[in-house]
């Protein structure tokens, strides 16, 4: 599953296209967090220096699909290493003197019998 999805389908002038294009390739060269306007919205990206590409071209039923795809990972989310304590940290218990005839372990019982 994917975390998060966003296509937008829409006809588009030669110009738009363009100017689409031209806005990705900004964001592209500015690299890092980068803005990508979608018309009804913005798009918010981090891009790093190394992407994978991919450039396929398919001829068909009267049509010509063009699909540029770029792919990069994100950024790794880094695991909080586990808290050791040293021997200097730990509290130190105070040893109290059981009650005779009980354990430490013996749990008290709140339940009265009749």
């Amino acid at each position: 599953m994917k975390d998060l999805k966003f296509e937008q389908k829409r006809s588009l002038s030669r110009q738009e296209a363009a100017d689409q294009l031209t806005a990705l390739a900004d964001a592209l060269r500015q690299g890092g967090d980068a803005e990508l306007d979608l018309g009804p919205g913005t798009l918010g990206l981090r891009i790093p220096d190394d992407l994978d590409s991919e450039l396929e071209v398919e001829i068909g039923g009267g049509e010509i699909e063009l699909e540029i795809e770029l792919k990069w990972k994100t950024a790794p989310v880094r695991a909080t290493p586990p808290r050791t304590e040293s021997p200097a940290e730990k509290p130190k218990r105070k040893k109290t003197p059981t009650p005779a005839g009980r354990s430490r372990s013996a749990k008290r019982s709140t339940a009265k019998t009749p």
